[in-house]
Parts: C-alpha cells; sequence; structure tokens
C-alpha cells in the first residue's frame, strides 16, 4: 500500500513593534492555516508566525503585508522556513490538551480521547485549527465576560466576525438560546456551522455570510441583548456607533482582539455612543471590555 505524503508546510514570519502587531496578524490571517505571536521580552517586538500549505495564497499574502505596513506605517522582510507536516500537527496535539477557562468551560481538540472534565461546559474544536481559539487571550477573556452576564438572560445573541464559531457556540450551550453568528470570510462561516453541529448546538446557533453591520441579516435582527464583538481594535471603534444603535436597552457588548495598550481607545470610542464600562478582564496582552447600553 502507498502511504499517502503529508502536504508540505511552511512557516512565514515577521518581526514588529507593538503597534504593529494587530495589522500584521490580521495580515498573516488572510492566508494562513494557523497564526501565533510571541513578545521578545528584552526588545519588546511581537514575532508573529504562520503555518500555511507550500505554494498556497502567496499573492493574497503580499497584498495583505503591503496593507499591514500601510495602515501600520511599518514595513518588514517576510521569513519563510519548512514545516514538517506530520511534526508540527503532532506539536499542535501535544500542545493542545483540555483547557479549563474561568468557572464553568472547558475547551477539548477532537483529538483527545478521555473523558471530559465533569461539571465544566465542553466546547470542542479541531486542534489542527485550534490556534487562536481557546489559548488566544481575546476568546479566553469573551468566554470569561459571558460567565459574569449570563445571569441577565440575555434572549438576542449576536457573535459578530464569529469566526470558528467558538463565542456563538459557548453562548448557545450555556443559555440555551439562539445565536446569530456572522462572518465576511465564506470559510469561516462553513467552519463556524461545523463547530456548531459537533457541538450538539446546530439547532441553536445560525451563521449568515454578511459584512457587519453593513448587511440587512445583521442589522435587522436587533435589537441584540448580547453582542461578542472579537475582532480587532480600529474595527471595533468603526463600527461603536452601529452597535450602540443595534444593542437593546440595558443590553451588553463584549468586546476584545484588542491589546492592553489599545483599550483606552476603544473605550472612549464607546463611551462617546452612550455605553459604560462594566469591567475590563486583561489576558496577558490582551484585553477584554465589558460595555452596557444604559436603560
Amino acid at each position: 500500500m502507498t502511504r499517502r505524503r503529508a502536504t508540505p508546510l511552511e512557516t512565514v514570519s515577521v518581526t514588529v513593534p507593538e503597534n504593529a502587531l494587530e495589522a500584521y496578524e490580521a495580515a498573516l490571517n488572510s492566508a494562513c492555516d494557523t497564526v501565533g505571536f510571541f513578545r521578545d521580552d528584552v526588545t519588546g517586538d511581537w514575532r508573529v508566525e504562520g503555518v500555511k500549505p507550500v505554494n498556497t495564497n502567496d499573492s493574497e499574502l503580499a497584498a495583505a503585508l503591503l496593507v499591514a505596513g500601510l495602515v501600520s506605517g511599518v514595513s518588514v522582510p517576510l521569513e519563510r522556513a519548512s514545516t514538517e507536516a506530520e511534526g508540527w500537527l503532532a506539536r499542535t496535539y501535544t500542545s493542545f490538551p483540555e483547557q479549563p477557562i474561568g468557572k464553568r468551560f472547558a475547551i477539548r481538540g477532537t483529538h483527545l480521547t478521555d473523558r471530559p472534565t465533569t461539571g465544566r461546559v465542553t466546547l470542542t474544536v479541531d486542534a489542527g485549527l485550534a490556534f487562536g481559539s481557546g489559548e488566544h487571550g481575546s476568546t479566553r477573556g469573551c468566554i470569561v465576560a459571558l460567565e459574569t452576564v449570563a445571569r441577565r438572560h440575555p434572549r438576542r445573541i449576536l457573535d459578530l466576525g464569529t469566526g470558528s464559531g467558538i463565542l456563538a457556540i459557548a453562548a448557545a450551550k450555556l443559555l440555551r438560546r439562539k445565536v446569530l453568528g456572522s462572518d465576511i470570510e465564506p470559510w469561516s462561516v462553513k467552519v463556524a456551522r461545523r463547530n456548531a453541529v459537533q457541538n450538539g448546538v446546530g439547532a441553536f446557533v445560525r451563521v449568515k455570510l454578511a459584512d457587519g453591520w453593513h448587511s440587512p441579516a445583521i442589522s435587522g435582527g436587533g435589537p441584540y441583548d448580547l453582542v461578542f464583538g472579537n475582532i480587532l481594535a480600529r474595527p471595533l471603534c468603526s463600527m461603536a456607533k452601529h452597535l450602540s444603535v443595534h444593542l437593546a436597552p440595558g443590553g451588553t457588548a463584549i468586546l476584545a482582539g484588542l491589546l492592553g495598550t489599545q483599550a483606552r481607545m476603544v473605550l472612549a470610542a464607546h463611551r462617546r455612543r452612550g455605553l459604560v464600562l462594566e469591567r475590563m478582564l486583561p489576558q496577558g496582552p490582551w484585553t477584554t471590555l465589558v460595555v452596557r447600553k444604559k436603560n
């Protein structure tokens, strides 16, 4: 029998100052299956790494890097290194055991065969796609924030920029409410739908291909009692007006995808629209904001 060869992979990376991290993480995310970032404690710079198949999405990556340089004002060279596919997947499995989050949740990879921890709401994801989900500070912050607002029993829930769907799934499993998720990427919509079914909440989680608040399917579905916005700092600022309009009186928004150094900027944009800060949840270099619309 002929053994199937693994798809050749490569690691692409850049080293950037903190003010350019957001733009370059988004650039690598546009072309890579998984993206991580690591801070050099000596220089304070960040190394952003992505893994992707060789000779795949190269034009998309080049265009995204050009935009990142223009947006951030920082231009850096791209480094490439070959990555053994089988070894990378094995390391992914090893580095992704069950992860408890907050007091009530746990995230598990599909590769795990042992019994889940009892007494926790289990979220199951593919470990090969898990980077940027459970172990990412912004996602963890959103899940912890969800625990704090669950007692309000929100009825209309929106996960804006749902990605893998993990936040929509968490809300559906904890609250047993229907959740609307949206994303601008067709691939993310497909993955989120699949993950919802895999987690037993396919009937609760509805995912639409939509350009945020500009889509009638999203803006017309409100007013929302709870909105997740795990995106990036600048898009969150630009969408503050739309959020304030489509959030129900007394409604809550959980905002993430921002570094601690960007929290004041994002908070100021939402305060100008009448939203008030309830709590700020730091997770490493990342911060999650919980804001509320006054009754």
